[in-house]
């Protein structure tokens, strides 16, 4: 099951992450006006990287314990930022899609790491 979770994080993390490198604008049709660019951008870095991080390990069918950290910890890292942010309306509500996937992400880790 971990691999195949790992599949679908990882792909979810590329599409997302790349998103606004490559089309700033439709981003900010679905997510809202951003101030800072360079701060978009640089969130689509990071977790454009996580992703393929992620993506190797599923190919590779090597979850290790940091593979699983770095999913849930960044599952849960982005999912209270929407959240926080979303819910105080800083941010687009629509952020609060991402962070019920973000929980469910990281629900389904737990889970399926307790069955290895």
């Amino acid at each position: 099951m971990l691999p195949k979770l790992a599949l679908i994080q990882g792909v979810f993390y590329v599409l997302t992450g790349v998103w606004p490198l490559i089309d700033i604008v439709s981003f900010q049709v679905v997510t809202g006006p951003k101030v800072d660019l360079w701060l978009v951008r640089t969130v689509g870095v990071l977790v454009t990287v996580i992703g393929v991080v992620i993506l190797s390990a599923s190919r590779s069918r090597r979850i290790t314990r940091e593979i699983l950290l770095l999913a849930v910890g960044s599952a849960l890292g982005l999912a209270a930022i929407d959240l926080v942010y979303a819910l105080s309306g800083r941010i687009s509500a629509i952020y609060l899609a991402d962070a019920a996937a973000e929980i469910a992400l990281a629900g389904l880790w737990l889970v399926g790491s307790r069955r290895t």
